[in-house]
């Protein structure tokens, strides 16, 4: 199953909000991967086994795996896209 990592500044509000948010909107698409959230301190640690990463603040990092905005499932604007964006990358394999 895939994982997809979503990061904010502590890994508490925000990114649980977005994290349980996406884990609705997928499973109402019946696309499984496991979501979880983490503090931007320990990104690094978990973005290694990660296949996807939703970002909720801004790093200078670059990864090697694909980055989507995290902020558009707080906002609503732009969400539908970010999703389908995620879904294909769950799908892909």
């Amino acid at each position: 199953m895939k994982k997809i990592i979503v990061a904010c500044g502590s890994g508490v509000a925000t990114s649980q909000t977005v994290a349980s948010k996406l884990s609705k909107l997928l499973k109402e698409k019946n696309v499984q991967a496991n979501v979880e959230a983490v503090d931007i301190k320990s990104l690094k640690h978990y973005i290694k086994d990660a296949d996807g990463y939703v970002s909720i603040v801004k790093t200078k990092e670059e990864y090697d795996i694909p980055v989507f905005n995290g902020v558009a499932f707080l906002t609503g604007m732009g969400q539908e896209q970010e999703l389908e964006k995620i879904i294909s990358l769950i799908k892909e394999g």
